[in-house]
């Protein structure tokens, strides 16, 4: 638990992957923190002067001072509560160099690659965002296989910062699936990610954290369902 007097805020929408992983974070460092859910219609003025640039969460405040960005936090987590829980990021500058880039990696790619998935104007579009998601988790696959040099976890024999930075899109990984069709980390293509999912999905912190994906195959539907409404409203006063 977060001792010496310290106070954690986070700043968090319930279905954001990046809030997600944050939480995840703190979980598995043994942190505990005060949990404030946002309004992404109606953001609260915490939210905006906490992150006055992006406006977005997740938002981690320890002692008042406000910490922006997914991957920032988790770093931030690391470095300032060594001791607490599991270490995140590995000792070893190369090794902590390569961590970095699978988890920016994994941010740049593979959700940008959900986003035409799920924001596709036509087919086209949306059948391109399938194939640039296949194309990225096939080489997330090989990341494994690297970092973790035949043990369990990206980070090793325990989890590691790409663990949590992928951790956080598991709910939407399998929500996809019923979604949109998208087995992504399947046995047959990506056996490593597939195995990996598992893992996680057993552990303590993950279930003590992580959504239902029907949570999130529900909610999708509704932001879906909104959209046609609002682009039929549009429509409609053409």
């Amino acid at each position: 638990m977060a001792g010496g007097g310290d106070e954690l805020k986070l700043l968090g929408m319930w279905a954001s992957p990046f809030a997600l992983r944050a939480k995840l974070a703190l979980c598995f460092k043994g942190l505990s923190y005060d949990y404030v859910e946002e309004d992404f219609k109606n953001k609260s003025d915490l939210l905006l002067s906490s992150n006055p640039v992006h406006k977005k969460v997740p938002v981690l405040i320890h002692n008042g001072k406000p910490i922006c960005e997914s991957q920032v936090i988790v770093q931030y987590i690391d470095e300032v509560f060594p001791d607490a829980g599991v270490t995140l990021l590995p000792a070893d500058p190369h090794d902590r160099a390569v961590a970095r880039f699978w988890a920016a990696y994994i941010d740049e790619k593979l959700f940008s690659a959900w986003k035409m998935v799920f924001k596709g104007k036509t087919e086209e579009e949306k059948a391109e965002g399938r194939k640039q998601t296949f194309a990225v988790v096939e080489t997330l696959e090989g990341a494994l296989r690297e970092c973790s040099k035949g043990k369990p976890f990206f980070g090793g024999d325990a989890v590691g910062y790409v663990d949590v930075a992928l951790g956080g899109f598991v709910p939407w990984v399998q929500a996809m699936e019923e979604l949109y069709g998208l087995r992504q980390f399947d046995a047959a293509t990506t056996p490593l990610l597939a195995a990996w999912l598992e893992r996680v999905g057993e552990l303590e912190a993950y279930k003590a954290v992580m959504p239902d994906a029907g949570m999130m195959i529900e909610f999708k539907k509704k932001q879906a369902q909104q959209a046609a409404a609002a682009a039929a409203a549009d429509a409609a006063e053409a």
